[in-house]
């Protein structure tokens, strides 16, 4: 008697072929990685955040980053060097920025403060959104100072924070591992200088010399 295994396995491969077919691999999940070390986006000091890549939003869409969350005004960086290639708003980005790096990589830093000094008037000069000289074309390298964190945009009603977006030729890549390695190689050393900078300060206070009395009374 012929055997089915044969005839069974060319529908089970006919089903996954039409699976993959109607499902085809996000390039969010793309296992590319930049060809630099990033910088945290962010004061580490005043930030949390959390794996929320892939996360569904309203009207079908899909999360394509991750939510620095922070209060307004929390300094924004570059994470890489890199050359200025968007400052604009939009509905539901708010204000933001876009900068291109090497080989097809952009960072995208979304919903930047647009309130003015202790309002939430939503009207703030784009002097209160960007650091100066930040505009199209400038070249910034990694670490730089680039605007301050907001609620711009659809992030009005969700807390102030970043929505930090990492893309390849355009695709999203989920940048979560990347940023907790950041935020924790940046914590580390923030810790390293603080420590440096005291006992530099206690050795220099122990160290100072100390005055003999000339006899005066």
């Amino acid at each position: 008697m012929p055997s089915r295994v044969p005839a069974r396995l060319s529908v089970i491969a006919t089903v996954i072929i039409a699976i993959g077919a109607l499902f085809p691999p996000s390039p969010a999940w793309a296992s590319s990685e930049p060809p630099f070390d990033l910088v945290f986006p962010q004061e580490t000091a005043k930030t949390h955040f959390s794996s929320t890549f892939g996360a569904q939003r309203s009207g079908g869409r899909r999360h394509n980053g991750n939510d620095l969350m922070a209060p307004r005004m929390t300094e924004v960086y570059a994470v890489a060097d890199g050359t200025i290639i968007q400052v604009s708003r939009s509905r539901l980005s708010g204000r933001y920025i876009r900068i291109q790096h090497v080989d097809g990589w952009t960072s995208h830093y979304v919903h930047l403060n647009n309130d003015s000094p202790g309002t939430d008037d939503g009207s703030a000069e784009w002097d209160f959104t960007v650091a100066p000289g930040i505009e199209v074309g400038r070249e910034v390298v990694a670490g730089q100072l680039i605007g301050w964190v907001g609620d711009s945009g659809n992030a009005e009603w969700s807390g102030t924070h970043t929505h930090f977006e990492l893309r390849h030729n355009g695709s999203p890549i989920n940048p979560y591992r990347l940023l907790r390695e950041a935020f924790e190689r940046d914590r580390a050393s923030e810790e390293l200088l603080a420590r440096a900078i005291a006992e530099g300060l206690t050795r220099s206070g122990s160290e100072s010399p100390a005055y003999e009395s000339e006899g005066i009374d």
